[in-house]
């Protein structure tokens, strides 16, 4: 069982910046891949950014590229998304999620993920 703890969120306002951390139990050089996913209030669960721990590639959806940026830390088994020029639309529970012991495809795909964070919220003010 990998436990993920995610930590960093908070209120801020629009144009500010956020770094999101989410420490796993479990060496994450054994994860196959790391990602971050949000979902905001009446809206589905969206992937955000992921990354191959392994290689470094990434991902990131449309809505972040530019502002986000993914990142690892094998020693520190920690996972990182900086987050600037926040906007109010980037407002939703951010949740740290990893695959451990399978295939995943680097995507956005929330169902190649087999292991959740608690969360950690966000709020942008305008």
């Amino acid at each position: 069982q990998v436990q993920l703890v995610e930590s960093g969120g908070g209120s801020v306002q629009a144009g500010g910046s956020l770094r999101l951390s989410c420490t796993a139990s479990k060496y994450t050089y054994n994860s196959n891949c790391m990602g971050w996913f949000r979902q905001a209030p009446g809206k589905e669960r969206e992937g955000v950014a992921t990354i191959f721990t392994g290689g470094g590639r990434t991902y990131y959806a449309d809505s972040v590229k530019g502002r986000f940026t993914i990142s690892h830390d094998n020693a520190k088994n920690t996972v990182y998304l900086q987050m600037n020029s926040l906007k109010p639309e980037d407002t939703a529970m951010y949740y740290c999620a990893a695959v451990y012991g399978r295939y995943c495809s680097g995507g956005a795909d929330a169902n190649e993920y087999n292991y959740w964070g608690q969360g950690t919220q966000v709020t942008v003010s305008s």
